[in-house]
């Protein structure tokens, strides 16, 4: 057999996607400028460190590529499907048109083998955002990208900016425990067929992110060989390049399907300003604890030439994952050891109760809100108080919504709202669409306007969980 070189083979694999991203941006007689892109779903080659792996992803790439539009323009994303299954695309944190929203079998129907959908719909916030599968099990396979949302007027001040995408991996290697999910593809049906899909935690009674410490907190149950940074193993790291005296921007995206992680980088401190891609009073912390599907942009002030380790810590597994954050200022620095754990993973760490949210302070009305839904987390279950395990949540529009969850289950579990923000029940008010709930009763309170009409997901963002059904469905026109 003629060897496979690894330039051969990610270019054989990739072919199956086939297209790139247009990046036309064009100014249409009337309304707001478009943006148009194209993404293909297909095969990919992945190269893990010498290790030459085939998993599904957009145009080639794991991750997809990055997409960038300005808000309040228009985006126009024509999904072409080269996978042996239905597909759609979700766009987690946009709110946007329920029609475009990409949960099949409620929003849209799936996008067959072969066949083309075309999304297009205005996207409202600046903001860290991405986009990502929600059908089967295919983004736990790869199928995700960063959606970046650049405001009119850059209020941050900033030299650099780097995207960062956490992942947990296992396609293509050896995964104690796996039990043949990729293979499987199924999905929770709802009216066609719905395939949906460890870390912080809160407190009982707050809105916190506690730390809870190992009797109340059970992960993820999947295994992973890996944890990739931008799809790099420790072992073969990206690297991010900054230099001495630079104020770095650095959106850190959780895209996992089953892992929590803590974030840190040895030497440096994080300055958070967003959360989510909202907007909160600057917070100087060690570290971050980040659950599946939240983001968080910080500052980094690079004053400390060298080659610095950038930990991604999975949170209550083994493993490590990294990047290496390197100065240009000194380019013989050797990269640091690739388990190299900065100790500021165990320093001051990022709670809920720290974001304080600083755009239009909304909150419901002195009476209170206008409905209230208890949600009570439980095995592979979100029971609603009042409600059959069919029934969608009932609102009217332009109510104020209060959610209030509580977790009886042994895993913590971060819940996402499509379409909305919601308001954390915290002092801060910070505005967030996934917060996490700890294992073993933890609580999470939240506030949302019901301003976006149409039939939208609630649902843990554990892939697994979800999959297995932990989600509901909202209703109101």
């Amino acid at each position: 057999m003629t060897p496979v070189s690894r330039r051969s083979f990610l270019r054989t694999v990739g072919a199956g996607a086939g297209l790139l991203v247009l990046g036309a941006c064009s100014a249409p007689a009337s309304g707001p400028p478009v943006t148009e892109v194209a993404l293909g779903a297909g095969e990919v080659g992945i190269d893990l460190a010498g290790t030459l792996a085939t998993t599904w992803g957009y145009n080639g790439t794991v991750p997809g590529p990055e997409l960038r539009v300005r808000a309040g323009d228009v985006l126009r994303a024509r999904l072409r499907n080269a996978l042996p299954e239905p597909t759609t695309i979700h766009w987690h944190g946009i709110s946007l048109v329920n029609a475009m929203d990409g949960t099949p079998g409620l929003t849209q129907a799936p996008v067959d083998p072969g066949a083309a959908f075309d999304y297009e719909f205005r996207v409202p916030e600046a903001g860290t955002h991405w986009y990502h599968a929600h059908s089967g099990h295919q983004l736990d396979r790869g199928m995700y990208g960063a959606l970046i949302v650049e405001p009119r007027t850059e209020e941050l001040a900033y030299d650099r900016e780097h995207t960062l995408l956490l992942d947990d991996w296992r396609d293509g290697l050896d995964a104690p425990g796996d039990d043949g999910e990729h293979a499987a593809h199924g999905g929770v049906g709802l009216g066609g067929g719905v395939g949906l899909g460890g870390g912080p935690g809160t407190a009982p009674g707050t809105g916190a992110v506690a730390d809870p410490g190992p009797d109340r907190v059970s992960f993820g149950g999947r295994s992973y060989p890996l944890m990739l940074v931008n799809a790099r193993p420790p072992a073969d790291p990206a690297v991010f390049e900054v230099r001495r005296g630079d104020r770095v921007r650095l959106r850190v995206v959780n895209a996992a399907a089953d892992t929590g992680f803590r974030f840190a980088i040895a030497g440096h401190r994080l300055t958070v300003t967003h959360s989510d891609g909202m907007p909160v009073r600057p917070v100087t912390v060690d570290a971050l604890r980040i659950g599946m599907g939240e983001r968080y942009d910080v500052l980094v002030d690079a004053g400390a030439p060298g080659a610095w380790q950038i930990g991604v810590l999975p949170e209550g597994k083994t493993g490590f994952g990294r990047a290496v954050l390197r100065y240009a200022d000194a380019p013989a620095t050797p990269a640091p050891p690739a388990d190299a754990r900065p100790t500021e993973l165990d320093g001051r760490l990022l709670t809920y109760d720290d974001l304080v949210g600083t755009g239009p302070a909304e909150v419901p009305p002195t009476g209170g809100p206008d409905r209230t839904f208890a949600l009570t987390l439980r095995g592979t279950d979100i029971d609603v108080d009042g409600l059959g395990p069919d029934e969608p949540l009932p609102v009217s529009p332009g109510e104020w919504v209060r959610v209030a969850v509580r977790n009886e289950s042994a895993n913590f579990h971060p819940v996402h709202l499509h379409g909305h923000h919601f308001q954390l029940a915290t002092p801060g008010r910070a505005l967030k669409d996934t917060a996490v709930v700890a294992a073993r009763g933890g609580e999470l309170t939240f506030d949302w306007r019901a301003d976006n009409p149409g039939e939208w997901m609630i649902h843990c963002h554990n892939h697994y969980h979800m999959e297995d059904g932990m989600m509901r469905t909202i209703s109101y026109r």
